[in-house]
């Protein structure tokens, strides 16, 4: 299988800190990230005082608030063309694609044909495992409950997948990934970065909990003695 994974930009870790910050703390995760707590607290900086910005910048962060308005104000199904069209005739002076990039940063798309953006697929005829977690995620010591999930992230280029590995005792991502594409393969690279790093002992039994997906074959909860690296 070909790997798709890159380094991840600026704006889908400062995106994906945002999400996660209250639970596993800002350092945490950038010790896991490609990316310094300084430069994350650096946009954050820049966001609650927009004269630190570029004009580029100042001008996506007026241009914001009205794409949310057309976009809201027309039972959110408004695309790039028919809100840059609006945005025309109330007299803004805007291109087209960077009505497209600030929707893509901004996670909006207006309804289209075909099906929904999902993430996890079900596979039910795949055996499921017992749950070894019954929804008890506090654990006595490290590399005893390692928890995983993945999810999507958009940018200006596209939609982009993170999965990740958590030490439920530490709150600490110990494995990571980003794709382009939800396969297996990059769900598994980010277990195996975890077990890379973490080495857990045969005799620990690390138990490794995620969704009933189908990616990457980690359908709820599976106990380890060992790790097989294949």
């Amino acid at each position: 299988m070909t790997k798709t994974d890159t380094r991840p930009p600026v704006e889908v870790m400062v995106g994906f800190i945002d999400a996660h910050r209250d639970a596993h703390g800002v350092e945490p995760i950038c010790d896991v990230l490609p990316i310094a707590p300084s430069t994350y607290y650096d946009h954050l900086a820049k966001r609650a005082d927009p004269a630190r910005l570029s004009d580029r910048a100042r001008l996506d962060e007026a241009l914001r608030p009205e794409i949310r308005r057309v976009f809201e104000e027309n039972w959110r199904v408004y695309g790039v063309r028919k809100i840059w069209h609006q945005l025309r005739r109330e007299g803004f002076d805007v291109a087209r694609c960077t009505v497209a990039r600030l929707m893509k940063s901004m996670g909006i798309q207006g309804i289209i044909r075909g099906k929904p953006h999902r993430t996890t697929i079900p596979d039910k005829k795949a055996p499921c495992p017992l749950d070894k977690v019954n929804r008890q995620f506090r654990v006595p010591a490290p590399n005893m409950l390692w928890v995983s999930d993945f999810t999507y992230v958009a940018t200006w280029k596209g939609f982009v997948y993170v999965a990740f590995v958590i030490d439920a005792y530490a709150r600490k991502i110990v494995g990571w990934r980003v794709s382009s594409s939800a396969h297996a393969g990059f769900v598994l690279d980010a277990l195996e970065q975890a077990v890379h790093d973490r080495r857990p002992g045969k005799g620990m039994g690390l138990v490794h909990h995620s969704d009933r997906g189908s990616q990457g074959g980690l359908n709820r909860s599976s106990q380890h003695g060992q790790f097989r690296r294949s």
